[in-house]
């Protein structure tokens, strides 16, 4: 039996990182279908930066947030030897089959969703939990600027501001959800290349409190 892609969140943060292309690098090595979903980073935050000041509303937000992803995945595609950008689940799954690794470009996908809110709270980690509801079975990892501490959960992250509630919202109760640090790149292409994410499983229940004193 095939088994579920993996789908991996690249956070828009990694754009200042020293890693960014280690990463890249690192992911190029999978040996299961991998997706990558692109974070906006400084794209989205000259959408938000300028609303107030342009006046446009939550739905024109939401669409040029979508587009600041899309800027991020053209440039990931451009540090890759085997990325390429997929706009669609087929032409994802396409991308698949030829051996390269698709980075999603959501916009068409989410704007086609009528149950999709429309405005600014839509963010990029919330979009990596709307495409794995869309394919069940598929572990979701996030890549992030920080290393959660063991034992994490899904409140948790999204108390300390690792992830937004809307991400929690949108994931589907069986997605397993994972997040890879700065520590975690060392080991990554290795985990990969063994047809597993990279980073720390975070539970869907655990008391906030133990995120606090594990990060102290």
């Amino acid at each position: 039996m095939t088994k579920p892609m993996l789908i991996v969140k690249f956070g828009g943060s990694s754009i200042a990182s020293p890693d960014l292309r280690k990463w890249v690098q690192a992911i190029e090595k999978t040996t299961r279908p991998l997706v990558i979903v692109p974070g906006g980073g400084p794209f989205a935050n000259t959408v938000r930066q300028f609303q107030t000041r342009i006046g446009y509303n939550g739905e024109a937000a939401c669409r040029m947030a979508l587009l600041a992803m899309e800027q991020f995945g053209h440039a990931l595609v451009a540090l890759g030897q085997k990325l390429v950008p997929a706009s669609t689940l087929e032409a994802i799954e396409s991308a698949q089959a030829r051996g390269f690794v698709p980075v999603w470009m959501p916009s068409d996908l989410l704007m086609a969703d009528e149950g999709m809110e429309r405005d600014r709270s839509v963010t990029s980690d919330a979009v990596a939990a709307w495409l794995a509801a869309r394919l069940p079975g598929s572990p979701l990892c996030l890549i992030k600027q920080i290393d959660v501490p063991p034992g994490s959960s899904l409140q948790a992250i999204s108390a300390a501001g690792v992830v937004d509630a809307s991400f929690i919202s949108l994931l589907d109760p069986s997605t397993r959800v994972y997040v890879a640090g700065p520590s975690d790149l060392a080991v990554s292409g290795r985990r990969l290349a063994e047809g597993v994410l990279p980073g720390r499983e975070v539970s869907s229940e655990q008391p906030l409190a133990a995120f606090a004193e594990a990060a102290q």
